[in-house]
């Protein structure tokens, strides 16, 4: 969102960033991101209060959630989907968004999305981070129901664009969104390691795993004998319970002849990284289009939520990479990495060199992705103008 605050503040357009107290605290504190926006005269951070106590777990038990969402043991997750327009070809049980597996239809996770659902046709238009030729027949879906939207991504790839078009200073700058503190010596290493060499992990800032899931990928990740950058955040591995629990003393020190670990990386720049030849993700979509950019395969191991959906593109439709949903088991962990680094690899890298061909194209002057901005942008100075003058 902060991505497409600053194009929409680089177009001039007076912007409100709206986040709660909690948040922004957070994002202040590990970034620069007060600093970089007082360019922007036109843009503003606004503040609201979460309403919870000050030592209240803003996260959550996710361990609870995931758990409420297991899979009916009776149910064939395999069995094809026919009745989504645009899917009816590859849409499994299994790849429907996390919250569809509950059996409660009263579930509360399950209610709020509905009821989100329901809302979304009272939408004057939508904004999508995707672009047209990775998506082209389920857009073509939405705008029977939404003419107006505007696919304006990939908003990474989107914003470097526009900056180094302007040739501001910040175009060859890598700034950071995140909620977490980068460790940047992981670009000091993947500089000493031979090119498309070393496999990627992370699963994002919110992912969490029991300790013997975690245990599971060491063993194949290493049994792999392949090198490898592992994000291992320290609130990543917790029990039934939510608590969080230790990282265990081998995975941090790492077999260190070909394994490096960081509590979090800038992750943009370690996929675009030559020394990285593959990204073992939970298929975050914000991570997924970083990836389809710096045109490096996936391995999907998706948590909740969309990601289920997006491993099924990733693996089956796009072909840039494996499905791993439903599983952890080092032997299966071991054999993907070994297929996608080695086995596979000249058909993955040919796959994903065309789609981030695509993706930039896309962003480029005239592009889909550039054009669509550029009609969002003259669409809301047009809304604005109108509501001035009926004011």
């Amino acid at each position: 969102m902060l991505k497409l605050a600053e194009l929409l503040s680089l177009a001039g357009l007076r912007v409100s960033f709206l986040n709660t107290e909690h948040i922004h605290e957070l994002l202040t504190h590990s970034t620069d991101v007060e600093a970089r926006f007082t360019k922007y005269p036109g843009f503003q951070f606004m503040t609201i209060p979460d309403c919870l106590p000050v030592d209240y777990p803003r996260t959550g038990n996710i361990m609870e959630v995931i758990t409420s969402l297991e899979v009916n043991r009776e149910e064939d997750m395999d069995r094809l989907i026919t009745k989504v327009p645009g899917m009816e070809k590859f849409l499994r049980c299994r790849d429907l968004p996390s919250f569809c597996r509950v059996s409660d239809l009263t579930d509360p996770h399950l209610v709020m999305v509905v009821n989100e659902t329901r809302q979304s046709p009272r939408a004057q238009a939508l904004i999508l981070n995707t672009f047209e030729d990775l998506e082209a027949p389920i857009l073509s879906q939405i705008r029977k129901h939404c003419p107006k939207t505007y696919t304006i991504g990939p908003l990474h790839e989107l914003l470097k664009t526009k900056l180094r078009s302007i040739k501001t200073q910040e175009s060859s700058y890598q700034s950071s969104n995140s909620l977490w503190e980068v460790d940047r010596s992981c670009i000091t290493w993947l500089d000493t390691q031979p090119s498309q060499s070393v496999l990627y992990i992370s699963f994002g800032s919110i992912t969490v795993m029991t300790r013997e899931q975690l245990m599971e990928f060491w063993h194949g990740i290493v049994n792999s004998k392949k090198r490898f950058l592992w994000v291992i955040r320290p609130d990543s591995v917790t029990n039934k319970d939510g608590d969080v629990e230790k990282i265990p003393e081998e995975l941090q020190e790492g077999p260190k002849e070909r394994g490096y670990v960081v509590k979090w990386a800038p992750q943009e720049e370690v996929l675009a990284h030559k020394a990285v030849g593959g990204f073992l993700t939970h298929n975050g979509w914000n991570s997924t289009l970083e990836s389809i950019v710096a045109g490096v395969p996936m391995i999907c191991w998706p948590y909740f939520a969309d990601q289920q959906m997006n491993s099924r593109y990733v693996s089956e439709v796009w072909k840039l990479g494996l499905d791993m949903k439903d599983v952890c088991d080092r032997r299966v962990v071991e054999k993907m990495v070994n297929d996608l680094m080695v086995d596979r690899r000249e058909e993955f890298v040919r796959s994903t060199a065309r789609m981030a061909e695509l993706a930039t194209k896309g962003v480029s002057e005239g592009g889909s992705s550039s054009c669509n901005l550029n009609r969002l942008i003259e669409d809301i100075r047009l809304m604005s103008s109108v509501q001035a003058h009926d004011n």
